[in-house]
């Protein structure tokens, strides 16, 4: 790492660019958190909240999952270069017995949106018996297409079977805890009062509008629609701990466990697999808008084909800075050039496909560049 200081000057412009559009009215609350060379160094908060309010972080959960994993393959207890049936037998029906465990957290196994919901979400056995009757899109390891929640429910069970343990306290075990935070997956209804409500704001972006920005006029069906997203808001949702996307946390828990996988101060995993699932590229498959997927065992890495904003992290990063965001906006990233890492979060789910990602472009790459030579 170069010798670089905090700029004090891009710091503060970075609180002001992320209070915008609560200012503005876009957004009832935000919280952003940055943090440097293993220390938080800016949090601030603005809107209908404090420095306590947690928010629903979506799809920036997937790494605590992910690294949890990371500490069972340490172990010996997971290898993904094996077939998930190694760990969950039942998983083999309709035609998926040979997808392997790298596949799934590289999102190429072929099942993107398979369905899981109450009440078979709420066991072992409900889910399990959900999961084997998925069905696959297609070949598995021939196609990329993000999984929003599916993957990670195989890897929750996963973690279940060889640990005989709920997925929920492992994660806490072995990763947050260790790293000085709070429970993120699986928040009980007795510990929830401090969680801020999502609440949709904005309205979806215009065919016209989404022509102009990037050249369709319809952006690829998900499953994360109004509904799905609301439902996080219900005591129930947010104690099952989704694994792939239902996880809460504040800002600053987020840039706390992204300095842990800079620098794994606390030990939490093995230096050989923390170094390739924060730098080893194992897919790089186009998704279905053309981009690389630039996927490790768990995160997103930025590259140096000039890409690195439309995958979430900004501008200014460097190739190798690594993260993963949530929906709504949610930024999670660390750099292991400057030493920053990023946490942003808001309870307002802005629905305009446009504005959104341009706040996040610009709120990380301001992020990006708050260090000097």
């Amino acid at each position: 790492m170069s010798k670089q200081t905090l700029d004090q000057a891009r710091v503060n412009a970075l609180i002001e660019r992320a209070r915008r559009e609560v200012d503005e009215g876009f957004l009832p609350s935000a919280q952003v958190a940055l943090a440097y060379q293993g220390e938080i160094v800016a949090e601030e908060v603005f809107g209908d909240a404090d420095l306590n309010t947690r928010y629903c972080i979506f799809s920036a959960t997937k790494p605590f999952v992910a690294s949890t994993v990371w500490t069972l393959m340490a172990d010996g207890l997971v290898d993904p270069a094996e077939r998930v049936t190694t760990y969950f037998p039942e998983f083999a029906a309709e035609d998926k017995a040979d997808i392997t465990v790298e596949q799934v957290m590289l999102h190429t196994s072929g099942f993107p949106h398979a369905p899981m919901g109450p009440p078979q979400w709420n066991t072992r056995e409900g889910r399990r018996e959900r999961m084997a009757g998925w069905r696959l899109n297609w070949e598995p390891g021939t196609r990329y297409e993000y999984h929003p929640t599916a993957a990670h429910w195989v890897l929750a069970e996963i973690i279940d079977a060889v640990t005989g343990r709920d997925y929920r306290g492992v994660v806490e075990e072995r990763v947050t805890t260790p790293a000085g935070l709070p429970r993120i997956v699986g928040v009980p209804a007795d510990d929830q009062d401090n969680i801020a409500d999502l609440v949709l704001v904005g309205e979806p972006a215009t065919p016209d509008e989404l022509e102009a920005a990037f050249g369709v006029r319809e952006l690829p069906a998900s499953e994360v629609t109004d509904d799905v997203v609301l439902r996080f808001n219900d005591a129930d949702v947010r104690e099952v701990g989704v694994p792939g996307g239902g996880g809460f946390a504040r800002a600053r828990d987020i840039a706390v466990f992204y300095q842990q996988l800079l620098h794994n101060s606390a030990s939490i995993w093995d230096p050989a697999i923390l170094a390739d699932g924060t730098g080893n590229v194992r897919n790089s498959l186009p998704d279905p808008m053309g981009v690389p997927a630039n996927r490790s065992l768990g995160l997103i890495l930025a590259g140096d084909d000039g890409m690195a904003n439309i995958r979430g992290l900004g501008r200014t990063v460097s190739a190798g800075a690594f993260g993963h965001n949530g929906a709504g906006g949610q930024l999670a990233w660390a750099d292991p050039v400057t030493g920053l890492s990023l946490g942003y979060v808001t309870n307002g789910y802005d629905r305009h496909q446009i504005r959104q990602p341009r706040r996040g472009t610009s709120i990380s790459s301001i992020a990006g560049s708050a260090v000097s030579a």
